[in-house]
C-alpha cells in the first residue's frame, strides 16, 4: 500500500472525527438555547460525520493498511446567534471538501485507481453537504422574528 495515501486516508480520519467533534460541540451550545431542532441537527451531522471515518477506518482494512487514530482537540460549546453557526458549518464543510479534494488528486497521481474510485463517493457527498447547509442559510433570509426561528427550529428537528 502507498504511505502517502495511507497517511492522507487517516488524517481524513481524524478531520472526520473532528468535524463530529465540533457539530457536538455545536449541539451542546443550541441545547443550552433550548433550540432542541438545532441541536437534532448537528447531533445527525456529528453522527454522519463519525460514519464517514468509519468508511475510511474500513477501506484502510480492506486495502491492507492500518487505521492510525491521531489526537482529537477540545472544541468550543459556546457560539452565537444561529445564522452564524451555520455560517460557520457552511465554511467547515467547504473546508472538508478541500481536503476530499485534495486527498483525491493524490490518489490520481499516486495512480491509486481504487482510492480514487472509493473517494467519488466522498466528493458527491460534499456536494450534497454543501447544498443542504446553503439551503438552511437561505432560509434565514426569510426569518424576521423569533417565531421564524422557532418554525426552522421545528424543521431541523425532523432530520432523520
Amino acid at each position: 500500500m502507498n504511505e502517502k495515501i495511507t497517511k492522507a486516508l487517516n488524517e481524513q480520519i481524524n478531520k472526520e472525527m473532528e468535524s463530529a467533534y465540533l457539530y457536538l460541540g455545536m449541539a451542546v451550545h443550541f441545547e443550552t438555547e433550548a433550540l432542541t431542532g438545532f441541536a437534532h441537527w448537528m447531533q445527525e451531522q456529528a453522527k454522519e460525520e463519525m460514519e464517514h471515518a468509519l468508511k475510511i477506518y474500513r477501506y484502510l482494512f480492506e486495502i491492507g493498511a492500518k487505521p492510525v487514530l491521531g489526537a482529537i482537540g477540545a472544541q468550543s460549546t459556546e457560539y452565537g446567534k444561529p445564522i452564524d453557526v451555520i455560517k460557520k458549518v457552511l465554511e467547515h464543510e467547504k473546508l472538508v471538501t478541500a481536503s476530499i479534494t485534495s486527498l483525491y488528486e493524490l490518489a490520481l497521481t499516486e495512480k491509486d485507481y481504487k482510492t480514487q474510485s472509493f473517494l467519488t463517493w466522498f466528493i458527491n457527498e460534499q456536494v450534497e453537504e454543501e447544498a443542504n447547509v446553503t439551503a438552511i442559510l437561505d432560509k434565514f433570509k426569510y426569518i424576521d422574528n423569533n417565531t421564524g426561528l422557532m418554525i426552522l427550529d421545528k424543521e431541523l428537528g425532523k432530520r432523520a
